[in-house]
């Protein structure tokens, strides 16, 4: 994914600039990547290595939901709304 699509991301769901540790950054940016690798696979079925890093962010990304979730309702249904998830 390209440097500036990622800071495009932190700000938008950052509390600063150089925030790139909490949960609804990593989350935004874990979507961003499944996004683009589901187009990759669309258009290479065969790639196990892709369809394999595919999971494991998948299971990344529901892990950050549900320690979000535990831990502040608003911002997981906020971040939800906002990712369309």
């Amino acid at each position: 994914m390209a440097n500036n699509k990622v800071e495009e991301i932190i700000k938008k769901f950052g509390k600063h600039e150089k925030d790139t540790g909490s949960c609804e950054v990593q989350i935004a940016i874990l979507t961003e990547e499944i996004i683009n690798l589901t187009k990759h696979l669309q258009k290479h079925p065969k790639d196990y290595n892709s369809k394999r890093g595919l999971i494991l962010k998948i299971a990344q990304r529901r892990k950050l939901l549900k320690y979000l979730e535990k831990k502040s309702v608003t911002r997981y249904k906020k971040l939800k709304d906002l990712l369309k998830l």
